[in-house]
């Protein structure tokens, strides 16, 4: 699957390789396949929540949208209460909604403020500052070598 979302990246230039190495995923990338993610697990955690709630005595889910709508405050820790499960499986499936939704709602909420707020990956400066030292380094050589032929 990561082979995929890599190759799509790839070739659609969502993505740029720096001198280091280093694959960089531009922001819209990532904030597009997260809040893809994000859909799928809300679409197919309710699907599975739907059927498991179906039939079930004192069940409060009567269709899919009920379901959907359980997702959705699951995974923005909201829970209004009016929408809950009452199978195993339908607690497991509203769990899980909240670990990922979190997880995915939290991401995205600090890719927003490292773009607002122009947070930036220590390891990208530190890559540029040995970068730098590097070439300062060189010079110096360079004009130790110049001083040494001079005498």
């Amino acid at each position: 699957m990561s082979f995929v979302f890599q190759n799509i990246a790839n070739k659609s230039g969502l993505c740029s390789v720096d001198e280091f190495g280093v694959v960089n995923y531009k922001t819209r990338f990532i904030a597009l396949m997260s809040i893809l993610l994000m859909l799928s697990f809300v679409l197919l955690f309710g699907y599975i929540t739907y059927h498991a709630e179906m039939g079930v005595a004192g069940a409060t889910i009567s269709d899919f949208s009920d379901a959907i709508w359980l997702m959705v405050m699951a995974s923005t820790t909201i829970g209004f209460g009016d929408h809950y499960p009452v199978t195993t499986l339908g607690r497991t499936m509203v769990t899980l909604m909240f670990i990922f939704g979190v997880g995915i709602i939290g991401g995205l909420g600090a890719l927003i403020a490292a773009k607002i707020f122009g947070f930036s990956d220590t390891n990208v400066k530190n890559r540029e500052l040995r970068k730098q030292n590097a070439e300062i380094y060189q010079k110096l050589l360079t004009l130790e070598q110049l001083l040494l032929k001079d005498k």
